[in-house]
């Protein structure tokens, strides 16, 4: 236990007029602290996760923090990237800070502005975080990285399109409660299962309805160290957590399993010494509908190729075993690549702090976060608990 979560932001995700990464930073790290009953001048260190790539012409995004308030001038601020695990190697650093115990209050923020870009740039930006030397060329952009993945899933273990849409829908339909949500609309899991003109196939067998969103957004949370968080109003706790990344090409692994996914959660699980039976629910990384497939193979809920099990018997739903995405996921809620990470956060507090509302999961005392950038590269896995 190094750090905890005590005080949050999150702007709606979607397409926001009017707004630039700047602005959406000064926005959520204003209303963080200030959630977090701190001052500017309380913040030891900032980390920005920005991924940006081509999205904003603004780069160099670590000191526009600055432009919220003069008193985060002369701290440290650093910018992280990790594709779309970005947010949360923010939140990471921030808490490596605190263990390093080189101050006790870190500001974490997460942001992205992706809808000013034209439709024909968005592929080749997202592209840059594939092993261009050899997946430059998968049409599609990453829904064809992904394509691709879900085609060897269902060649090894059989067609997918009724569990993907089955995922979809729930998605969908958890996000209905989400007032973040960029896609508030329920699907049923037919519309998501039968190729239409609204639900046109997009890259190999995933259709539209199988595709996170293009998004602008931000979120930020205030991490302290567990002594300063045991006089806050609210503290949620990180029991265990792990980063892992994984070889960039494909071709160096077997796409079939998310093997860095898998290590990220068996560490996890390890450093808070708990296991999967523990967690109440589990906000993870679905960019693509196949991806949360993988992920409940990759995170222990079922053995390699049985993900589909999961969904059909309703073990993740909100109701179910172990609740998935009852935010929304990227899926409904949207995807602002820096962003996402620390929303993932912020919905999984929100939820062990009883305050999630309509997207509430009943009796919620632990939960885990996964966030993955790239196809299955870097892995992020924290495990939350309320502090008191």
């Amino acid at each position: 236990m190094t750090g905890c979560i005590v005080g949050w932001s999150h702007t709606k995700f979607g397409k926001l007029e009017g707004e630039d990464a700047e602005s959406l930073i000064v926005k959520v790290a204003t209303e963080a602290v200030a959630d977090a009953g701190l001052a500017p001048a309380d913040v030891d260190a900032v980390y920005v996760g920005f991924y940006n790539g081509g999205f904003s012409a603004q780069d160099f995004g670590a000191s526009l923090v600055l432009q919220a308030h003069d008193d985060f001038r002369f701290k440290p601020v650093t910018r992280v990237e990790n594709a779309c695990a970005t947010g949360s190697a923010a939140i990471h650093q921030g808490l490596n800070y605190l263990e390093a115990k080189r101050g006790k209050v870190v500001l974490a923020v997460g942001v992205e502005k992706m809808t000013d870009t034209p439709g024909r740039e968005i592929g080749g930006i997202l592209m840059k975080a594939a092993y261009l030397k050899e997946e430059a060329e998968i049409e599609g952009g990453f829904a064809g990285v992904f394509g691709r993945i879900a085609q060897q899933y269902s060649q090894k273990y059989g067609d997918q399109t009724e569990a993907l849409a089955r995922i979809a829908s729930k998605n969908h339909k958890n996000g209905c409660e989400n007032p973040w949500a960029q896609l508030r609309k329920d699907l049923s899991v037919e519309f998501c299962r039968d190729v239409s003109d609204k639900n046109p196939i997009v890259a190999g067998p995933l259709k539209r309805t199988d595709c996170s969103l293009v998004s602008d957004g931000a979120a930020a949370v205030i991490l302290t160290d567990v002594e300063t968080a045991l006089s806050m109003n609210k503290a949620v706790v990180f029991r265990g957590r792990s980063h892992v990344n994984e070889f960039l090409p494909m071709s160096r692994r077997d796409m079939t399993f998310l093997d860095g996914a898998a290590h990220a959660w068996q560490q996890a699980l390890a450093d808070g010494n708990v296991t999967l039976d523990d967690l109440s629910l589990v906000e993870t990384h679905d960019c693509f509908t196949i991806a949360e497939l993988m992920e409940y193979e990759a995170m222990g809920l079922t053995k390699p190729g049985e993900g589909a099990r999961a969904i059909k018997e309703g073990w993740t739903q909100k109701d179910g075993k172990l609740p998935i995405n009852a935010s929304g996921g990227l899926k409904a809620k949207g995807h602002p690549i820096g962003a996402t990470g620390v929303s993932m956060h912020i919905m999984a507090a929100m939820q062990l702090r009883g305050e999630a509302d309509g997207m509430q999961v009943a009796g919620a005392n632990m939960a885990g976060v996964f966030n993955m950038g790239g196809a299955g590269v870097a892995n992020y896995v924290s495990i939350l608990e309320p502090l008191r």
